[in-house]
């Protein structure tokens, strides 16, 4: 086979799905492999996949069966399913979909040359394991191409809360902080090559305990020595649990001036009863007094947060105190869903409340957040705010970019902006975006 391989990457999920789909592409580089948007021109297929959304592994093995006339018109074609449903289910997708050739979970893609040789052999390799080395020192950064202006950066992997509705401990394994030097020097990668703004992953982000010189760094020592990059203008993180918001995190919100006022914290429920038992380890009243520490730090802070309706035993006394901490707190914006299984976790084990009630409560959250969303969109109007312009826009000389508030924002300016922070005034809002003026 040429060395002018192609690899078609699709990516379900969240943002630590697309960093690592990109570091994929980077490790297979090596073998002659660059990536393609066609899945037509493809050499080899990977599914990134993400297991925190219902029926996750039914979607795959439906994406799967379109792939089959590809293999059928390509039989050199290799097939790999990688990330997380990768990790629950194993062997069980081999068995299930017999056209896959390998099956490689989130910390084994360092060695994903190795198995994409294995499977041209024949083998249909299966690496789920959880190996002691660390497959970041493994994975090259890619070649020396200029980037988009915003970048995602793993610094954490991996969770120890082991809430009861969450598969996250099982498929990412415990939590891992990569070394700060890494990092920086990764960041540091990034700026060299056009990224202006980063933002730092992890399953539990602010509980990254990094190595570093003199002892482990926490978060909020990790971005400080982010901020001393020169031409790194911004800096972001997600996602946080309440209980490792730690003091000096919370300090940098007002003391950092390149960490944005935006924060994602998810709460799940507002009710002391059903945290209790999704074993969160903290109550409403505990959140609502660290958002107000945290605003007290930042008062301009847009908040962001997850919500889960019709856990198993919620009531709709229960629900009223999730509707009660969210009209206390204030979101600006905010993502919920109605509870479903994850097999292997404690609460699926548990009598599940009606999809009648789900659908119902969630329909009333919903209308609520939505609500508070519209509020903080249109307060945005005749204020200024600094654009980080990314791309063109939908309409000839329109540039898309976002602001400190993660608000996408869209106006008329030279392209030769784009990676620039530009001044704009915002004149009108949309549910899901903004349109100004440049100053």
């Amino acid at each position: 086979m040429s060395e002018n391989r192609k690899v078609f990457v699709k990516t379900y999920g969240c943002q630590m799905n697309v960093y690592d789909s990109e570091r994929m592409v980077a490790a297979l580089g090596p073998t002659g492999y660059t990536q393609t948007d066609r899945v037509e021109d493809a050499d080899m297929i990977l599914l990134n996949t993400c297991h925190i959304r219902e029926k996750a592994a039914e979607k795959v093995y439906s994406e799967l069966g379109r792939l089959k006339p590809l293999k059928r018109d390509n039989p050199d074609l290799v097939i790999g399913v990688a990330g997380c449903v990768a990790q629950a289910e194993g062997e069980e997708i081999l068995r299930r979909q017999p056209l896959v050739d390998l099956v490689v979970g989130p910390q084994a893609y360092h060695r994903l040359p190795a198995l994409e040789q294995a499977a041209r052999a024949g083998a249909k390799p299966v690496d789920t394991e959880f190996p002691e080395e660390d497959k970041f020192s493994h994975l090259p950064r890619g070649p020396k191409m200029r980037r988009a202006p915003s970048a995602f950066l793993t610094v954490q992997e991996g969770c120890d809360k082991f809430c009861a509705f969450c598969v996250v401990p099982y498929t990412r394994g415990a939590e891992v902080s990569r070394p700060a030097e890494r990092i920086l020097d990764e960041a540091r990668d990034l700026v060299d090559r056009g990224v202006r703004e980063i933002t730092l992953l992890g399953q539990n982000v602010n509980a990254y305990h990094g190595p570093a010189s003199g002892g482990e760094w926490s978060l909020a020592q990790l971005i400080g020595a982010l901020a001393d990059i020169d031409g790194l203008l911004r800096i972001r993180f997600t996602t946080s649990h309440p209980n490792d918001m730690q003091d000096d995190l919370i300090e940098a919100f007002g003391s950092s001036e390149k960490l944005m006022p935006y924060l994602h914290l998810p709460v799940q429920s507002g009710s002391d009863r059903i945290l209790k038992a999704m074993n969160r380890r903290h109550t409403a009243q505990n959140y609502i007094d660290l958002i107000e520490r945290i605003r007290t730090a930042r008062p301009d802070l847009l908040l962001s947060g997850d919500f889960i309706v019709g856990f198993p035993g919620e009531t709709e006394a229960d629900f009223q105190d999730t509707l009660r901490l969210v009209e206390a707190v204030g979101y600006g914006q905010a993502y919920s869903f109605k509870y479903s299984a994850r097999p292997g976790t404690p609460a699926a084990e548990r009598d599940e409340v009606s999809d009648v009630d789900k659908t119902d409560r969630l329909a009333r959250l919903q209308a609520l957040l939505s609500a508070q969303q519209k509020a903080a969109q249109e307060a945005m109007v005749g204020r200024e705010v600094k654009v980080l312009f990314e791309k063109t826009g939908r309409q000839s000389g329109q540039l898309v970019g976002k602001s400190e508030y993660l608000h996408a924002v869209h106006a008329t300016c030279d392209s030769a902006r784009i990676g620039a922070v530009v001044p704009v005034r915002i004149t009108s809002a949309a549910p899901n975006s903004l349109a100004g003026e440049v100053i």
